[in-house]
């Protein structure tokens, strides 16, 4: 199992969430508002009067074989609005109840 971070402006957020289904994977978490800005470029996403777009997050554990077509659907999203700012990691699941 593989846990993805889905960082998303949230202009993508619904097209994320269905596309979640169209891949059959059904459990995630979400976050709404979520502050912060790149590592190498793009714009903050701050939420203020200077800065007035915000991220959300979307947490999903995967199994293996669904992290290839995720990330793929992802990395065509982004390239479409790269000014919009999307990231995804990956990470182990060590264990989970």
């Amino acid at each position: 199992m593989k846990a993805v971070m889905i960082m998303l402006d949230q202009a993508h957020y619904d097209q994320i969430v269905e596309n979640l289904s169209r891949l059959n994977i059904r459990g995630f978490t979400s976050w709404k508002e979520v502050y912060g800005r790149g590592s190498s470029d793009g714009i903050p996403h701050y939420g203020s009067h200077a800065w007035p777009s915000v991220n959300n997050a979307i947490l999903t554990i995967v199994e293996d074989d669904k992290v290839r077509s995720l990330l793929s659907f992802l990395r065509e999203l982004d390239s479409e609005s790269e000014n919009l700012g999307l990231r995804a990691f990956v990470w182990n699941v060590e264990g989970m109840i």
